[in-house]
Formats: C-alpha cells, structure tokens, sequence
C-alpha cells in the first residue's frame, strides 16, 4: 500500500485564499481558531500541523482535510457516521451519545451478522 502524504503547501495555499477571501488578517485566524502564530508560520514555509490545528483551521475554512492526502480515499463506515451525528447533535450529551451508539452498535452488528448468514 502506497504511503499517504499530506499536501501542507496545498492545504495553506487554500486557507490562505481563504483568509484573502474573507479578508481577514493572520492574526485573525489565529484568534478565531486557537491556532498560534508560530504553528501558521510554519505553515507558510511548508511545516506541516499539529492534528489539533489542522481540526482547527479546516473548520474554520470549511476546508476537508482529507482532499489533500494523496491516494485512494474510502467512504467513512456507517457506524463512524452515526457516531459523529451523535456528538454534533446539541439535544444530547456525551453520556445519552455514548448509550445511542451503543444501541445502535448492538442492532447494526445482529442485522449484519444475520445478513451474512442469508449469503
């Protein structure tokens, strides 16, 4: 399997259009995203970022990570979506996600498990 590589330079050339967009300063997003000015410094000259900042400033930016790792993607898994739909949803907090995904998991894997016994 091919090593995946993350685009740095691609990915601040689109935040940076970003930032023009917007017009907003450097500064700015630092302030807005938690990200510090040495970590976008290194960006500019090619560092790749922290997990945490990257999170950070693609929110910001609405940007997908992901597009800019070369390679093959593949579609997030069923349970994956579910569980993230869980903990974005405001009516619930961690402990009412933690029991939905659970249910959820139980059900899923007894209907898979009776499925792949009808193949």
């Amino acid at each position: 399997m091919g090593e995946k590589r993350f685009d740095a330079r691609g990915f601040y050339e689109s935040l940076n259009a970003t930032v023009r967009a917007r017009d907003v300063t450097w500064k700015q997003v630092g302030r807005e995203t938690g990200v510090s000015q040495s970590t976008l410094s290194r960006m500019a000259l090619g560092r790749n970022p922290d997990a945490a900042s990257l999170a950070a400033l693609s929110a910001w930016a609405g940007l997908n990570a992901s597009d800019f790792v070369a390679g093959p993607k593949r579609k997030a898994e069923p349970l994956a979506m579910v569980s993230k739909l869980f903990r974005e949803d405001p009516n619930l907090d961690d402990q009412a996600a933690t029991a939905l995904e659970a249910i959820v998991r139980a059900a899923y894997d007894q209907f898979r498990a009776q499925s792949s016994q009808k193949r």
